[in-house]
């Protein structure tokens, strides 16, 4: 009986270990989550003077009791709070009442979105109630909006804009702003009776700090899977909700065109172009958008990036409004869909939406680009992409997923298929584990076809001490995501990450403690290609103040030879000053030149790297940003190249509607040409924009822009370009009005 017995744990030890791993999220969801709270509905929507004067409201939900998820983890907030919440037909009101010394409190006039380093409060609401996604507001003392979505694990995505209107005003103890959030900006289930999640927040920037309702914890994986319940909502839709942003564009430039198949020349250009773009909600839960020439034009400039010398392709963040909003829903854990791919598209449509537990998204576009990029006398010439990118997501449990992506690219004879796979699963209150699978099917002009399978997977710990990642990525040779951004195949790599953070309490001290990364990458054949080692230590103090220090120590395998690197870092920023931020890196150690000059092998020089940011607020109204960015590589005897990246940005903000942006830019490649294979590069640009943006989808822009190089037209050299000493010669001017409005239905 005895043996049985025994016998018998040992069968149901492992299979009540598992089902303890299943239930556990469920459980610790159930003992954290706070009581439902209740919304009322009025007749008289609240004004920020009823909270200023004290005049009494009809009705509300008032909610005082906040918590700080940093840098205490359950502490009461420092400062007091209060919000109130009420709603009506239309909108959904929620005010805070913030107490604090006005000296001390920092807010700024600004431009939608720009409030990250400002004291402000936000609200966090989940429509769907499926612990997973949410909509967010943020708002400063002066009313100044920005808001977004979060998918939690996946995306936090700023760049989401909608219609919603704020005021604020600053007082002698605190400051107080009330929202107002129009339903139909939102997507909810239609029914009756909503229940919605809901996270109340402040941040307190001198301190570092952030409280919540309810009380959130960073020891607990994920954040819209803290959210309370929100009852009371009966009877509200987003209507119709039928949305047309028509735009108009003229531009006149003046630029040098540099086409690979003819000499190059200066060219005048004058475009008139007008597009539209429209929004159509159907039965509260899909979304269709439909664009003919859509507005694709980037008004906001790209950040500056060292590109000299990198052996794969530097990462620029998407910004145009198109592919920004459920962006979200896109991404999977190895990014198969990168929409700057797409460039210049005449039309578009995407399908959006979520039913149950089901999420489906759909796009298709082509692309003028591919087309206009080949010489005129090639038959592709004037042929265009067509782009497809087709997602379906199930959401398991109260926290966990599983999807499905295909993308597809068809230019003339070529094509490129993906096909993949994806979860995301929580296995316990802090541990998670991701997994991807992956095909693709590659048809070329003329070449071999490819194909083959990638694989990723990771395992993570999430808590407010230990730090934990490991992950396993595998690409075939074959395998390609043109619609991605996929930047190297035929690899086997494992990657991990371990840290450990200890947080004093009461202390200038926030936080502080180690941290290592390591990785070791062989191709399929079992031949070493990279490794790499590195140990950290940060250091968090209150004013938004860090330091870290690193060593790398990594191995490369390139041309078939290795090299054996190493570098040290210090990073260092600061806002402990109210009108000043400064963000700061040094390292140094040594590099490869992956780009010899003719004649010579790559080999390894000595590098050298640094940034200094500075962000100057001399006013409320007034910006400035200035930024360096330098990188250098040399031997014993002399310099390979050094790269000198300056940018230096004022804004000045009228109103929250009307600001005035300039920016000059500078950037000089200087190389030693007889060691690698680089142009000396001399640009120096500007840059002024005036905005106007009424709301979101209704904005004037007024735009000059001014490019000068270090090149001039000589026939009697190849090909009829010379580089001078100077960047004297305007190779891309134009002027710019667009206007875009918004028509809601």
């Amino acid at each position: 009986m005895i043996r049985l017995v025994i016998f018998g744990m040992k069968i149901l030890g492992p299979v009540a270990a598992l089902v303890w791993l299943c239930l556990q999220p469920s459980l610790d969801l159930l003992l954290a989550q706070p009581s439902p709270v209740r919304i009322p509905r009025v007749s008289r929507a609240p004004r920020l003077s009823d909270f200023l004067d004290h005049v009494p409201r009809e009705a509300e939900l008032t909610i005082t009791d906040f918590t700080q998820y940093m840098p205490g983890d359950g502490t009461p907030v420092s400062q007091p709070t209060t919000a109130y919440l009420s709603y009506d037909d239309k909108n959904l009101y929620v005010a805070y009442v913030c107490k604090d010394d006005p000296k001390l409190i920092r807010a700024r006039l600004a431009k939608r979105d720009q409030i990250d380093s400002d004291d402000r409060v936000v609200l966090n609401i989940d429509t769907y109630h499926d612990h997973r996604r949410q909509y967010w507001f943020d708002f400063n003392g002066l009313g100044v909006q920005a808001d977004g979505t979060t998918i939690d694990g996946v995306e936090d995505n700023a760049d989401w804009d909608t219609v919603w209107f704020a005021d604020g005003k600053m007082t002698e103890d605190g400051y107080v702003v009330l929202a107002t959030i129009p339903f139909r900006s939102l997507r909810f289930p239609n029914a009756a009776s909503q229940t919605w999640g809901l996270i109340l927040g402040r941040f307190i920037q001198r301190n570092n700090e952030f409280s919540s309702w309810p009380k959130t914890s960073r020891s607990r994986r994920g954040w819209v899977a803290q959210a309370g319940d929100m009852e009371g909502l009966e009877n509200i839709s987003p209507g119709r909700n039928l949305q047309f942003i028509p735009y108009g564009l003229f531009s006149a430039s003046h630029y040098l065109d540099q086409p690979a198949w003819a000499a190059p020349q200066f060219l005048s250009r004058y475009e008139k172009r007008v597009g539209l773009n429209s929004k159509v909600v159907l039965r509260d839960t899909f979304t269709l958008d439909l664009a003919l020439n859509p507005d694709f034009s980037q008004v906001e400039s790209d950040e500056p990036q060292v590109t000299v010398n990198q052996r794969y392709e530097v990462f620029f963040p998407e910004k145009r409004p198109f592919f920004l909003d459920n962006a979200g829903l896109f991404k999977t854990p190895q990014q198969l869909f990168f929409s700057r791919r797409i460039a210049d598209p005449e039309f578009g449509a995407r399908l959006t939406g979520r039913v149950g537990g089901w999420s489906l998204g759909m796009l298709a576009m082509d692309d003028r680009a591919p087309g206009q990029s080949v010489a005129e006398d090639d038959p592709l010439r004037g042929r265009r992409t067509g782009d497809v990118v087709f997602r379906l997501e199930r959401q398991m449990f109260r926290d966990s997923s599983i999807g499905a992506l295909v993308t597809s690219q068809n230019f003339g004879d070529t094509s490129n298929r993906v096909f993949a796979l994806d979860t995301s699963l929580k296995v316990s209150r802090n541990w998670t584990v991701n997994g991807q699978a992956m095909t693709s099917d590659t048809r070329t002009t003329g070449g071999p076809r490819l194909a083959g399978p990638a694989y990723y997977a990771d395992l993570r710990h999430s808590g407010q001490h230990l730090i934990f990642t490991t992950s396993y990525t595998d690409r075939n040779p074959g395998f390609r995501s043109q619609l991605g951004f996929i930047n190297r195949v035929d690899v086997r790599y494992t990657q991990q990450t371990l840290g450990y953070m200890w947080r004093p309490e009461r202390s200038w001290l926030v936080s502080f403690g180690p941290q290592a990364q390591a990785f070791i990458n062989y191709d399929r054949q079992g031949r070493l290609q990279d490794w790499s080692v590195r140990p950290e230590f940060d250091l968090v103090f209150k004013g938004q103040t860090q330091l870290s220090f690193s060593r790398t120590d990594a191995f490369e395998l390139f041309n078939g030879r290795g090299f054996r690197k190493r570098s040290s870092e210090v990073d260092f920023s600061t806002a402990l000053l109210k009108w000043l931020a400064i963000d700061s890196s040094f390292s140094k150690g040594t590099s490869v030149n992956y780009y010899p000059a003719a004649g010579l092998a790559p080999f390894l020089g000595s590098s050298k790297g640094g940034s200094l940011g500075l962000t100057i607020h001399p006013s409320q109204r007034i910006r400035l940003d200035e930024t360096y960015i330098y990188s250098g590589l040399a031997t014993p005897a002399s310099s390979v190249y050094s790269n000198h990246i300056v940018r230096s940005k004022v804004n000045y903000q009228f109103t929250r509607a009307l600001s005035l942006r300039a920016i000059l830019d500078y950037d000089a490649v200087l190389p030693n040409a007889s060691l690698v294979n680089l142009e000396r590069d001399k640009r120096l640009g500007m840059d002024v924009l005036f905005t106007y943006m009424l709301n979101y989808g209704t904005a004037l822009y007024v735009g000059y822009t001014d490019l000068y190089n270090n090149v001039a037209l000589d026939p009697t050299v190849s090909p009829n370009l010379r580089r001078t000493a100077f960047p004297d010669t305007s190779t891309g001017r134009q002027f710019f009005v667009k206007l875009s409005y918004l028509f809601r239905l």
